[in-house]
């Protein structure tokens, strides 16, 4: 276990209300991320699953602040700006440039926590969850963006129990 479960940070799921709920899910999805790097150095961070993969606990901070920084940024708040790592010459830049780089990730970290703070504060400031944003031609509500957001932690979180396991043995909740 990576925690005891009295000092396990995450919720004991007593949301109230379709908000909290889902900022309550989301933020302890995005904990479990932080819990499954806990106490790794640069080196561990960016090693890769198995070859020929890309996949590595720093690919995976990099490409969810690159989906936070997307989906909250770019649709949501429909702000023109640049992507964080992903270019038209090298899609996968978020993994191909996770380096065992102790600069690289705190970059990566610090690029997470900003685009989390982000997120928070927009889902805490719209006026209800059915606001939308802009994806493409297609207008999404800030509730499928939170939904969709967590099934995108989901996923990688499950992928870092596997790569965590890899790199020290530990397993957690």
């Amino acid at each position: 276990m990576f925690v005891h479960p009295d000092e396990d940070p995450r919720t004991d799921d007593t949301f109230v209300g379709e908000r909290a709920a889902l900022a309550g899910y989301l933020r302890d999805m995005r904990l479990t991320l932080e819990m499954k790097c806990a106490g790794l150095d640069a080196e561990q961070m960016a090693r890769r699953s198995v070859e020929p993969s890309n996949l590595s606990l720093l690919g995976l901070v990099r490409h969810l602040a690159e989906m936070e920084h997307t989906w909250f940024r770019r649709v949501m708040a429909g702000e023109d700006v640049p992507r964080l790592y992903r270019t038209e010459e090298d899609p996968n830049a978020d993994f191909n440039g996770a380096v065992p780089d102790p600069e690289t990730v705190a970059e990566a970290w610090e690029n997470w926590r900003t685009q989390v703070a982000f997120a928070e504060r927009f889902v805490e400031k719209a006026p209800d969850l059915g606001v939308t944003g802009t994806n493409g031609d297609e207008r999404i509500e800030l509730r499928v963006v939170m939904v969709h957001v967590m099934a995108e932690y989901a996923r990688h979180n499950g992928h870092a129990d596997f790569l965590r396991e890899r790199i020290d043995g530990r397993v957690g909740q």
